[in-house]
This record gives C-alpha cells, structure tokens and sequence, in this order.
C-alpha cells in the first residue's frame, strides 16, 4: 500500500515538506486512541532470537532508525511501533540552528538515493530533553551529537561536551558525529588529533555518571584507510564502545541520472542504494581489522532484507536504515526481521 498509494501522495511535495507532513502525521496519531496500537500489531514482529546484548544493552532486534529522521528527538517512541530494535535521535547540537539555505534535501527517485546538505539544522539539545522527559522513551535511544556550525574546530569539544552532559541521564548511547559533510570543516574532525582530544574529554566526562553510557564514533564511507586505522587503533586504545559505519558520501558514483541532473543538485552528502556497496566494503575492512573486536553499526543503502543480512554477515552487530525506510516503507522492518528469523531457523 505504501508504495502505491503513499508514497506517489508523499512524493509530490518536495522531500523536506514531505517529512515535515510525515512528522506532522506521526503527531496527530499520539492523539488518536488505539492508533499507535494498531501500528505496532500490523508493523512489529516478535523476534526473540535476533535479540542480542551488545554495549551492555539488550537490543530486541537488531534494526535501528539512522539518525536524521527524527532529529529533534520528538518521535522516538511513534518510529518504535515500526518495529526498531532501537531509535538514533539528531544530530544535536547544543544550541538551536537552522541550518543551510533551502533547498537542501533532494530525490534521486530513478536511482532510489537521496542527497541532503541540510546542516544539521535542529531545535538544540534542550527541546529534545524537554521531549524526552516528557514522554518516557519505550526504546533504546541513540543521541547523536554534534557541534554547531559557528563554533571552530579548535573549541568544538566544548560542544561536544555541553551536548553529552545535558543529554546524559535522557538517553542510552551516544553516537558522536565527526563526519557529517554537510557543515563546513566537520569532517576534519576525524583526524585523529581532533578526535581524541574530543573523545578523550568525553571518556573522562563519563567517569563523573553514576551510570554507563556507550560511545560510538560515526566515520565517513569517504575517509582514507591510513586515517581510518588512526582511528581504529585509537578506538581500541581509547575505551571507545563501538563505531558506526558510515556516513553519507560525497562521491556520485552509482547515480545513473546523468551528470547536468547531478550538477544541478550540487553539493552535499548522498544516502541511499548506490552507497551500500561503499558502506558494506567499509564495516567488513572494520571488522577484519579489528579481528571482530569492536562492534559496529552498519548504516548506507540498506533497501531489502538480503541487504540487511549481508551488512549483518559483512560484521556489523547492528544494523540502521534511513532511505530504506523512505523508498520501501515501514514494512521493510518488518520484511528484514520474518528474513532474519527465516535464516537463524535454516542455520
């Protein structure tokens, strides 16, 4: 019904209005007794044996939402009833922001991608701790920080340590965004001179919690190996809990739409199913480097259950789709889990 019905519907506004209607939708149906009921009876799947504990948390299954759909941290719980294992909320930031000029999220229906250079732009950490005090999260919940735009790269550990503390005793984990291409400059942090002296900070931050709160880095799929392995090796040095793989990309390889279609999007960071190929070399390379040490989050063009298997045998511990969610619907949840269950049983 999605595909034919709802999102042709959907698919006529442009991308940026449509999640705003989407998430203007899932706000209604807080309100619509039995609503959110019925969603989870017809789009959660009970999976015990997927369930699985890693970082000390027991995920239910192992499909979580990438960060950027709720990105206010407001719908955790309405995302849940599609059947996540666990929600990844942001990026945050510590202050509000609006992000880059419009347009900045585009379609590549023909190749099912997307490309966004949004900016990270959210309401700031504190609208999101007044939701989530609000409505207790029924999910594990993933924060997924980042600095603000106007702060320079030399202070932007003060951000990252202004956003982790507030958010402490509100969410599960932390992912810690380094790599996102569409802010000037905040790629850079991945070099290994940046990142452990942001991470380091929050390791000892950390220290001061009566509780545990898993840390995870999230990379490029664009990083180079030898700055990759700076980062591994410090990860596995640092107490670092886990790595998500990856990001978006700046790369266009896999589009078919012709290059005068490409350069009129422009720049930013495309997601999608021409970037599985790229993140599924990336988690496997991690997880052969690491001698499967370190758990990874594998996340980039996850569109069918085959896909969410490979990236799982690929290493990854867990798995997040986004433009699966997008072109599929919220039944590919459900169709990755029967999937999942179906091999176990052969196995």
């Amino acid at each position: 019904m999605y595909r034919h019905f709802i999102r042709p519907v959907l698919f006529r506004f442009n991308p940026e209005t449509a999640h705003n209607i989407t998430m203007g939708a899932l706000s209604i149906l807080k309100h619509i007794p039995l609503a959110r009921q019925i969603i989870r009876l017809v789009f959660c799947r009970e999976t015990p044996e997927l369930s699985r504990e890693i970082f000390g948390r027991v995920f239910p299954n192992p499909v979580g939402l990438a960060g950027g759909l709720d990105k206010n941290g407001e719908h955790y719980n309405d995302l849940a009833n599609f059947g996540f294992g666990f929600v990844e909320i942001g990026s945050l930031t510590p202050e509000p922001q609006p992000g880059n000029p419009k347009p900045r999220l585009f379609r590549v229906v023909k190749d099912r991608a997307i490309i966004n250079r949004m900016g990270i732009n959210n309401k700031g950490v504190k609208n999101a701790i007044e939701h989530l005090k609000k409505e207790k999260p029924g999910v594990i919940v993933a924060a997924n920080i980042s600095k603000n735009s106007s702060s320079m790269n030399d202070e932007a550990s003060k951000d990252y340590e202004t956003a982790f503390a507030l958010l402490y005793d509100f969410v599960d984990m932390f992912v810690i965004n380094l790599s996102c291409p569409n802010v000037v400059g905040l790629a850079k942090l991945q070099d290994v001179s940046f990142l452990s002296d942001i991470m380091d900070k929050l390791l000892g931050l950390r220290m001061y919690f009566d509780e545990y709160r898993p840390i995870l880095v999230k990379v490029s799929p664009d990083i180079p190996p030898q700055q990759l392995d700076e980062i591994i090796e410090y990860i596995l040095m640092s107490g670092v809990d886990g790595i998500v793989a990856g990001n978006t990309t700046k790369s266009r390889d896999g589009l078919t739409i012709g290059q005068e279609k490409i350069d009129a999007i422009g720049n930013g960071g495309m997601s999608g199913a021409p970037l599985f190929e790229k993140n599924l070399r990336l988690v496997k390379y991690i997880h052969d480097k690491t001698g499967g040490n370190l758990p990874i989050i594998g996340v980039g063009g996850i569109m069918s259950p085959r896909q969410a298997k490979q990236m799982l045998d690929a290493g990854a511990s867990l798995i997040e789709i986004y433009s699966g969610f997008i072109y599929e619907g919220p039944s590919l949840v459900k169709r990755i889990l029967k999937y999942l269950q179906k091999s176990v049983k052969e196995n």
